[in-house]
């Protein structure tokens, strides 16, 4: 059986990434981990130091069950540098080459209604974004 990964994405304000990435990708909050009730009460098995709250992180997966489950975790320090690994935000990717380009384009709009900003566009081709914390992610067509 092959490994399957989650993505976590280091943050200051968790709350506002995660519903970032909520709006981009169609995720959903994680329910906690059976037997628990709540985020809350499985959060307090652990030994967390007491400034620690909810707010702390957010866990979103694919309501489907088939994209990678991703950990949204506050961190104290700001972001300093290009991230090595980022999200491809993938539309649609049948139909002629316009029809493509005005599905990214038309994508690339809408998350920036949801807090994110355009960087830098390769026409016809794909839209290099930042997420609301300056993370960076791509909008591009899905492989025929």
């Amino acid at each position: 059986m092959a490994a399957k990964i989650d993505l976590t994405l280091d943050c200051v304000n968790a709350q506002l990434l995660a519903d970032f990435w909520k709006s981009a990708l169609g995720y959903i909050d994680e329910p906690p981990p059976a037997p628990f009730k709540t985020r809350e009460e499985w959060l307090a098995q652990f030994d967390l130091p007491e400034d620690d709250s909810e707010d702390d992180g957010a866990w979103l997966c694919d309501p489907d069950g088939v994209g990678p489950r991703l950990s949204i975790l506050k961190v104290p320090e700001q972001k300093t540098a290009k991230n090595r690994l980022h999200i491809d935000v993938r539309v649609p990717g049948h139909g002629s080459a316009g029809e493509r380009w005005a599905r990214i384009k038309a994508e690339s709009e809408r998350l920036v209604k949801a807090g994110g900003a355009v960087l830098q566009e390769f026409d016809g081709h794909h839209v290099v974004m930042a997420d609301p914390e300056g993370n960076e992610f791509c909008v591009a067509a899905a492989s025929a």
